[in-house]
């Protein structure tokens, strides 16, 4: 029997589907899909400076704690003129100035200091070459912004813009390259992906001719890279979200078209790279997410690299993959991103990335990495509403949905739902019937079995949630340990604990001891022996809508 409850909310009413009859997911270990590529592994931020920071430091080392393979970190303004002081959208390294005769001054201190940090973690960088130091712009002045999330402030300043004088911008890149090498050795390097430039296909490239230029960007980066470091792997061109129009004539420019810094035809391609972003609103209030919006973009981009079969075997990275286009976009000024602070946010991730990985076997591309576009921000009140991991040192809801997917390895396996929505389904209307998104993605690996377990909706709004029932089929054992752990209001949740506190601004040390320790992701219950019957076990739920479970299976 199904019942509806009628919930009144901002003054509209919206019906709820909950359930008594459970919702049925069955897992089969022996129907192989691949192996579990850690595609999740993969993190970015707009702020460069906050990486050496203590935060930030901590943070990164729990990134790299959590996951079983060196998790690779993006930066923007890794060559970006300044002193080094961060700002929101903002940092610099000032790696490269001039004398007054118009020499070049290279300085790798603040450029180091933030590798340092990565590789004391065994972290690697997708080293983002940009963005133009003050003294190559072509239009130099003003040069640093002073954007607030408000939108006051110009945006693209003279940072934005192409090099005035292409070959010492080269040689820039070429010297940057060589130091790393030096410094960490060439194998290190080797390890690491090259690109040049940020969605240069919207206003971080200021150009009128934005595909032209940036073509004759990435030809002299790619050649001032492997003339460095011949092994060195670069690609691009990390394309916003609606940029698919962008990607196509690059590939071709890379395949066949005459080369701006050699002359030779052809450009280097190692991987290729695009963005992908959601769309959230408001509804009478309340806040709607657009999964659809972030799985076309991926459609659209996945669909123009399988149609060049001589490269369609290259590793793909999505470059940004997130719920929207502006981690430093508050719930203040932007109060459609009020879900990044509780269980929307974890909810939306636990069943955004298994759709990637099922379009990637659709399009039989390689994707090796989508960037979570999320880090942390100094000097901002806590829980401020910024796409962020942690606030103030404490960890929100969705850093322990990557402690989830830490814990899958192996292969993954078969997974069948009786309420199911695919990513073709998503792309064409979201998740926004009565129906949740109540799915399952899982791996098998030895003696390991691992079943995250979601329900999810694009509207913000928790009920009790349904009654789950997962059948694990094909277990060669007799008995096992489970041990199941969970995101909701009540576990691995520092932010409803914030606000049971009555979300201090100045938490005590004793406070921010209990907040740390509820951003840790946490268990269901105790681990227990579980029976299995003729390769077959049975685990029952209550999933409460917003909420995600991982199942970890030992025998």
């Amino acid at each position: 029997m199904k019942y509806k409850i009628l919930v009144l909310f901002n003054c509209f009413f919206i019906n709820i589907l909950s359930q008594t009859d459970p919702v049925s997911i069955t897992v089969d270990i022996t129907k192989d899909k691949g192996p579990m590529k850690h595609i999740w592994a993969w993190f970015g931020y707009d702020e460069p400076n906050y990486t050496y920071m203590e935060n930030g430091k901590k943070l990164l080392s729990e990134l790299a704690e959590l996951s079983p393979v060196p998790v690779y970190v993006r930066t923007h303004n890794l060559m970006t003129s300044g002193d080094g002081t961060p700002a929101l959208k903002w940092g610099s390294t000032n790696m490269y100035t001039e004398d007054s005769l118009g020499n070049p001054i290279y300085s790798w201190t603040i450029i180091d200091k933030i590798f340092d940090t990565y590789i004391e973690r065994k972290m690697k960088p997708l080293v983002e070459i940009g963005f133009m130091p003050e003294a190559l712009s072509t239009n130099p002045e003003p040069y640093r912004h002073h954007w607030t999330p408000g939108g006051s402030g110009k945006l693209e300043t003279g940072w934005a813009y192409p090099p005035k004088d292409y070959k010492k911008w080269a040689e820039l890149i070429y010297q940057w390259v060589k130091h790393c090498a030096e410094r960490y050795g060439k194998k290190e390097v080797e390890s690491w992906y090259w690109e040049v430039w940020n969605e240069p296909d919207i206003f971080y490239l200021m150009s009128s001719e934005k595909l032209k230029d940036y073509c004759m960007m990435y030809d002299y980066a790619s050649d001032a890279v492997k003339r460095a470091l011949p092994t060195a792997r670069f690609g691009g061109p990390h394309t916003t979200g609606g940029g698919a129009w962008f990607l196509e004539p690059f590939l071709r420019h890379c395949l066949s078209d005459t080369n701006h810094a050699t002359g030779k035809i052809g450009a280097p391609l190692d991987y290729i790279a695009f963005h992908a972003k959601g769309s959230p609103d408001l509804v009478d209030g309340v806040v709607r997410m657009g999964m659809k919006s972030q799985l076309n973009n991926i459609k659209e981009n996945f669909s123009v690299i399988a149609s060049f079969p001589q490269i369609k075997n290259l590793p793909v990275i999505i470059g940004e993959s997130d719920p929207e286009g502006c981690a430093a976009c508050g719930v203040m000024t932007h109060p459609q991103n009020a879900y990044r602070n509780g269980t929307l946010y974890s909810s939306y991730t636990a069943a955004s990335i298994p759709r990637i990985y099922d379009m990637a076997d659709y399009y039989g591309v390689n994707l090796i990495g989508a960037v979570n576009w999320s880090f942390e921000f100094e000097n901002q009140p806590w829980f401020a509403g910024f796409r962020s991991l942690a606030t103030n040192g404490v960890d929100k809801p969705v850093l322990s949905v990557f402690r989830m997917l830490g814990m899958m390895s192996g292969n993954r396996v078969e997974v069948s739902v009786n309420t199911r929505y695919d990513f073709k389904t998503i792309c064409d209307s979201s998740v926004r019937g009565k129906q949740t998104d109540l799915n399952a993605f899982a791996c098998n690996d030895k003696n390991t079995i691992t079943v995250l377990v979601w329900n999810y909706h694009d509207l913000d709004i928790q009920d009790i949630g349904s009654p789950v029932e997962v059948n694990i089929k094909g277990i060669p054992a007799e008995k096992a340990t489970l041990t199941h752990y969970r995101i909701d209001s009540e576990h691995s949740n520092s932010y409803e604990v914030w606000k049971k506190m009555g979300s201090p601004q100045n938490p005590t040390p004793d406070q921010i001891v209990k907040l740390e320790k509820a951003g840790k992701l946490k268990t269901l219950s105790e681990p227990s022996e579980i029976k299995i019957t003729n390769m077959i076990t049975t685990i029952k739920m209550q999933l409460p809508r917003q909420g995600v479970s991982l199942l970890r299976i030992s025998y």
